[in-house]
């Protein structure tokens, strides 16, 4: 047995889970919000045992070091030493890595060369990985990409349609997002249906306030919704989704803003923000619906509209699908979002029960068992897909990394 803890470091905020594999049991999770901002919030779960403090943590050493503290005060090991690996979630692996990959100084160069692809996240991602080596240096790290996994997609994916030599200067291209997502419960579902991976045709709805669609042909991404970023492909809480990118321009003229105000505006105050007027929450928006607020009611339906669209997409893409998975905070627990999804797909041989549809947070088959197209609810787990390639590339293989 060995303890992994697996880590995504943002900005201002670090969340965690402290895992014992193979049996993959979480033995602590927590997340440190508002770092070097007023009242930072330090949150754990161990043992039963709950533990929220009001700390001061003026930088991500300081909340590192907290953590760590608080992993050996509150009995989740005994020492730091029983660490025994560490998985970072990095947003951005770019073309170079399609697989997840073991950290070291050569490492750190290219993900920083990244950055320019994940400007808001990449140099949060890293500032994880350079604080947690100094504090534990002789314990392998592995980075865990959320693009790797759609590296896989064919040129006529992720190319878009503009002069070549954008691709190959600037590595202006579709990359994806949510991969460790869209793998974990691709692998789970072929699991639950008995079937291997390699033989089934899978659309994946990973929808939260982020949310984008994958089609998995025998276990490989061959394309995603999100694009050069995460602003691409269906409407989200705050983001607008795919749109005419000539409307920017427009925008700029008509509102006298800047791109980048215009961007702001697209990446947070569209969505179902923008077309509810008043909230990014789904659950919000369903309650007003209910009582017959016609706006909420408009964000629901342009929510479905658009997943709906992309599954047939997918679907004539790979010449069929064999499932439909639903994750993520909203694809887990709304039964609403997911039968306005699926409505009308009985044509592709897709038969939801209604009664089985209600299921919240669990693992389900909620489609009738006559249903040539299986519908599945999966709850993603991402930090378990970190564990497990941390101790694939630094436990099992006994890789030793240089020094950072």
């Amino acid at each position: 047995m060995v303890n992994i803890l697996a880590v995504n470091a943002g900005s201002s905020s670090l969340k965690f889970q402290l895992l014992r594999m193979p049996e993959e049991h979480v033995v602590a999770k927590g997340l440190i919000e508002r770092i070097g901002l007023k009242e930072p919030i330090f949150s754990m779960t161990t043992n039963g045992r709950k533990l929220k403090l009001i700390e001061k943590i003026p930088n991500h050493q300081e909340a590192v070091q907290l953590l760590l503290h608080y992993l050996v005060d509150q009995r989740a090991v005994n020492s730091l030493n029983e660490i025994d690996g560490i998985g970072h979630r990095l947003v951005h692996g770019g073309e170079q890595y399609s697989d997840s990959v073991l950290i070291d100084d050569e490492a750190i160069k290219v993900f920083e060369q990244l950055s320019d692809l994940a400007p808001l996240h990449n140099p949060a991602n890293i500032t994880g990985i350079k604080e947690f080596n100094k504090v534990l240096p002789t314990v392998p790290a592995v980075a865990v990409f959320d693009t790797a996994f759609h590296q896989t997609m064919p040129e006529s994916s992720y190319l878009y349609s503009i002069p070549y030599d954008y691709y190959k200067k600037y590595g202006i291209r579709k990359y994806g997002f949510h991969g460790t997502s869209h793998k974990y419960v691709s692998e789970r579902a072929a699991q639950m249906l008995n079937r291997p991976l390699e033989s089934i045709r899978l659309i994946s709805c990973h929808l939260g306030n982020g949310a984008s669609i994958a089609a998995i042909d025998g276990g490989r991404s061959i394309d995603t919704s999100m694009g050069f970023t995460p602003l691409a492909g269906v409407t989200m809480g705050t983001r607008s989704g795919n749109l005419d990118p000539a409307l920017i321009p427009f925008l700029m003229e008509k509102t006298d803003k800047s791109a980048e105000e215009v961007l702001d505006i697209l990446n947070k105050k569209s969505g179902m923000l923008g077309v509810s007027g008043f909230s990014s929450d789904l659950r919000d928006i369903e309650v007003e619906a209910l009582k017959g607020n016609s706006r909420a009611q408009l964000a629901l339906d342009v929510f479905a509209n658009r997943i709906h669209k992309y599954i047939g997409s997918y679907a004539a893409r790979m010449n069929g699908v064999d499932a439909i998975i639903f994750t993520a905070g909203i694809g887990e627990n709304s039964d609403v979002i997911r039968s306005k999804v699926l409505a009308g797909l009985q044509f592709m041989g897709i038969y939801m029960d209604p009664d089985l549809n209600k299921i919240r947070g669990k693992e389900a088959f909620i489609s009738f068992p006559y249903s040539p197209v299986k519908v599945l609810v999966i709850p993603t787990n991402e930090e378990v897909m970190i564990a497990r390639d941390t101790v694939r590339l630094a436990i099992i293989n006994k890789k030793i990394p240089k020094a950072l």
